[in-house]
């Protein structure tokens, strides 16, 4: 995990208000959890996961919450009805995940709303292309 340190000198290079908004207020939480996103959300934007809804409705259980430190893509579909946390949607995918009654929320808004990161986990992607 970086230092708080660490992540405050790698967020000074973004250009996103949003984005820099998002990890200060992590990094401020305290909270391990946010703090492993800080972590990643300072980094470079490769790192930075880009999910299709396919691949979230396959590693996924109806009820789970669930956080994107990236984006979520419209590709595919979504049968079941979950929470999804992340830095951006596209329109087609908020739109599908709106139509199944999921909750799609931004990293901010629910730092804002759950800084202890109950019942939240991560899905995120190694470089091998497997679930973290």
């Amino acid at each position: 995990m970086k230092s708080k340190t660490k992540i405050a000198r790698q967020s000074e290079r973004k250009g996103n208000p949003i984005l820099v908004e998002t990890i200060r207020l992590a990094k401020k939480t305290g909270a391990p959890f946010w703090l492993q996103a800080a972590g990643i959300l300072s980094g470079p934007r490769r790192l930075k996961t880009a999910i299709n809804l396919d691949e979230i409705e396959a590693l996924t259980s109806e009820g789970d919450s669930i956080v994107v430190p990236g984006k979520i893509l419209s590709q595919g579909e979504i049968s079941k009805k979950i929470a999804v946390v992340a830095l951006a949607f596209s329109e087609k995918a908020k739109e599908k995940l709106l139509k199944t009654k999921s909750h799609a929320v931004s990293i901010l808004d629910e730092i804002k709303k759950n800084p202890d990161a109950k019942g939240l986990r991560f899905l995120a992607h190694t470089e091998k292309g497997e679930e973290k």
